[in-house]
């Protein structure tokens, strides 16, 4: 693929054993593109290797799931896509474009980086999210070389009922192709942020300049590039290799910090990514989590050890 000049690798803002190399893009209508490609390397040498892709509002943080992979004989590599956390440079709107493919040539460069370079011949991908859906569709496009796909919560169509995903959607495509720029109108309560952060009602750090706890804007252009790949998702994709797909057991929409913005996913419908997983490909593995958050990996102790379990079990069954 060869797609984007690295810089060295230098320590990152994880801290040693984390490094972590710029990626330079061709500009678009901003100005001056990267992506980041974070590393964390096995206890041995492998030829085996994890590229991670994080969700909307976010970037790479989540420390325990790379050491789960190193654990098992896997480098974990994480990209953070153009304009998300390591990436976003003063001039750019956070975490905007107005077509999805536009984060392929970042995935591409972190693929060529893991395979070509450092001679991984057995990557699995992994992604959270909306990386859930920009994974799929990279993959279904793509075709590269991997030997499975791990994705957790991901947005595989529009929350809201039939007025959002009809008449709502039919607005957005419109306004988004004529005003790619305009922010939508919307109200974030920022729970799911607090329920997540240390310094709130959860146990993981993060940047909250990178992450805020209120989210970013959202622009009609980015959000019509959304829908978009959600239509191309539900006529069908073939990622070629087997899929799990991790979610909570369910929906909650608390309007304050309570058990329900711990135990359930309280950013996506649960019931949509059931009904979409197996647009994925031929051989999809769904499995819920009872007590999951919208992020599996940062549930609480005890969903969390069964994510992993699943994980751990589907790995050794289709991929390992």
């Amino acid at each position: 693929m060869r797609t984007g000049a690295f810089d060295e690798l230098v320590p990152d803002v994880l801290g040693e054993p984390y490094l972590a190399e710029t990626i330079s893009l061709p500009p678009d209508e901003e100005g001056p593109v990267v992506a980041t490609l974070v590393v964390r390397r096995a206890a041995q040498p492998t030829s085996k290797a994890v590229l991670h892709v994080h969700g909307f509002c976010d970037y790479f943080f989540q420390t325990p799931y790379a050491e789960w992979w190193n654990e098992r004989g896997y480098d974990f590599y994480a990209v953070d896509l153009r304009k998300y956390g390591r990436s976003l440079r003063p001039h750019q709107t956070p975490n905007y474009v107005t077509d999805l493919r536009q984060h392929f040539p970042d995935i591409d460069a972190a693929f060529d980086r893991v395979t070509e370079r450092d001679r991984h011949d057995h990557v699995v991908l992994s992604a959270h999210s909306t990386g859930g859906l920009i994974a799929s569709l990279w993959a279904n496009e793509r075709k590269p070389r991997i030997a499975g796909m791990a994705l957790n919560s991901p947005w595989l169509d529009m929350q809201g009922g039939r007025l959002v995903q009809g008449l709502g959607t039919s607005v957005i495509k419109q306004v988004g192709a004529r005003q790619p720029t305009r922010q939508i109108p919307r109200t974030v309560d920022g729970v799911y942020g607090r329920s997540l952060h240390v310094d709130h009602d959860g146990e993981w750090m993060f940047n909250t300049d990178w992450k805020p706890l209120d989210s970013f804007p959202v622009t009609f252009g980015w959000l019509r590039a959304i829908r978009l790949g959600h239509d191309e998702l539900h006529r069908g994709l073939e990622v070629g290799c087997p899929v799990l797909v991790l979610s909570s057991t369910g929906t909650k929409w608390p309007k304050a910090m309570g058990q329900e913005a711990h135990d359930y996913d309280i950013v996506l419908e649960v019931p949509q990514i059931r009904q979409w997983a197996t647009a994925l490909g031929s051989h999809v593995t769904y499995v819920a989590i009872e007590g999951a958050r919208h992020d599996v990996v940062l549930s609480r102790e005890g969903p969390r050890k069964k994510a992993y379990a699943e994980l751990d079990r589907w790995l050794t069954t289709y991929v390992g």
